[in-house]
């Protein structure tokens, strides 16, 4: 078992949406075991079901099943609805893998990196703390009323709900929102310079867990 859910701040959430936020990341919690990897515990939360999709459409399943350690913050399945739909269109089209991964791969850092940690990280930061995810680009950290707050690019950001989900290769933070890169297309080959090049994704809308 792990640690009691975090309290989203009051600003964030009503009542009644950090009851249901709490409730979510229990259930996510409760129905992973430490002696699972990320791979198996994702499949097997009732909150991760469009994570767990999403991973095995990006080709992932494979990397994150492996010895890590990786440490995920996994959005819920909430989180993974209220992401504006051009951009869930975008991302989840079989035509654009690479950007699903690049989404996916922003939620994971390098390592086992505890709530202590950040805490610690975000207080020798002076209120702020940077990681680099294994995307390459970086997320940052700050603490509200008590709680973690992880932003990425665009407006994108959410709330740490259940922090130091123990797995077999890591740890597992859930969080109540979509972290999004700035996403860039792959360079086209030398051979298909003349080809179209692939489509830009959508300007993505603020997507705080508000």
């Amino acid at each position: 078992m792990t640690a009691a859910a975090l309290a989203v701040p009051a600003q964030a959430r009503t009542d009644e949406e950090a009851a249901s936020t709490a409730a979510e990341a229990d259930a996510a919690a409760e129905s992973m075991e430490g002696s699972w990897n990320i791979v198996q515990n994702t499949t097997n939360s009732p909150e991760h079901t469009t994570l767990a999709k999403a991973l095995a459409a990006a080709g992932l399943t494979g990397t994150l099943s492996g010895a890590g350690p990786f440490t995920v913050f996994a959005p819920t399945d909430a989180a993974f609805a209220a992401v504006p739909q051009p951009m869930t269109d975008y991302i989840m089209s079989p035509d654009n893998k690479w950007a699903l991964e690049q989404v996916l791969t922003y939620h994971v850092v390098p390592g086992t990196v505890t709530a202590e940690d950040l805490y610690k990280k975000i207080k020798t930061g002076g209120g702020k703390a940077v990681l680099k995810t294994v995307e390459g680009q970086e997320i940052s950290f700050t603490e509200v009323q008590g709680n973690i707050r992880v932003e990425g690019t665009m407006g994108s950001s959410g709330y740490v709900t259940q922090p130091d989900v123990a797995q077999s290769n890591g740890t597992v933070h859930v969080l109540n929102g979509v972290l999004i890169p700035t996403i860039t297309p792959p360079a086209a080959p030398a051979a298909d310079a003349a080809e179209p090049a692939a489509e830009a994704a959508p300007a993505a809308e603020a997507m705080p867990a508000t």
